[in-house]
């Protein structure tokens, strides 16, 4: 597929979006079980993950979003730190379910709309749990599944982060100086369609 090519495929759906804002609003979930262990399964349909483009986007569906990979991220690791912490404190769980969902307004990484966030609006997490522990108990287990997951807590208190390039990082930063750069609304539409024309390879880091 080129950029022309490209750019006709996401066109309707811009304009879908900046006349209907209401249908750039996406839904997001992922699911995982509790294991043997301290394991939680998520199921992300395919051993091998390629990414794509969400059908939001002008993606066919047949490639998994990487959105709901973060979703599936952090409902692995809600999971495998809540058995941590039940391990930890000596309660049972026999077994749950572990459920999270995120809402995308679509219009911002498409450009539709400098209003709309690029990322998620509000991710939720809920626990359904099968366990004997009284209620105490198993408010307590998630206070402490809260308090020490790791992709929860990146999420929520954020992450000091970078983009750069692997060739001439040193050359680049000098190049730029410490100006700030300005992007045009015209720019920001050639940035948002070139990332994705670009697939995430699992092979590929970073």
């Amino acid at each position: 597929m080129d950029r022309d090519q490209f750019r006709a495929l996401q066109a309707p759906l811009k304009k879908k979006y900046m006349e209907n804002s209401a249908s750039a609003l996406v839904t997001l979930r992922a699911e995982g079980n509790l294991g043997e262990g301290v394991t939680c399964s998520v199921a992300t349909g395919r051993s091998l993950v390629e990414s794509g483009l969400h059908p939001a986007t002008g993606g066919t569906g047949a490639d998994v979003c990487a959105g709901d990979m973060l979703l599936q991220a952090l409902v692995a690791c809600a999971g495998v730190t809540l058995s941590a912490v039940a391990t930890a404190l000596g309660i049972e769980v026999r077994g749950g379910n572990i459920a999270a969902e995120g809402d995308l307004d679509f219009r911002g990484t498409l450009g539709v709309s400098k209003e709309a966030p690029v990322g998620f609006k509000q991710i939720r997490v809920r626990f359904s749990l099968d366990s004997s522990a009284s209620a105490a108990e198993q408010a307590k287990l998630l206070e402490l599944t809260e308090r020490y997951c790791v992709v929860y807590q990146t999420l929520r208190s954020g992450a000091t982060m970078s983009m750069i390039g692997a060739n001439n990082v040193e050359e680049l930063a000098d190049s730029i100086g410490a100006a700030d750069l300005e992007l045009t609304e015209h720019e920001v539409n050639e940035i948002s369609t070139v990332a994705h024309t670009e697939k995430s390879r699992p092979d590929r880091e970073g």
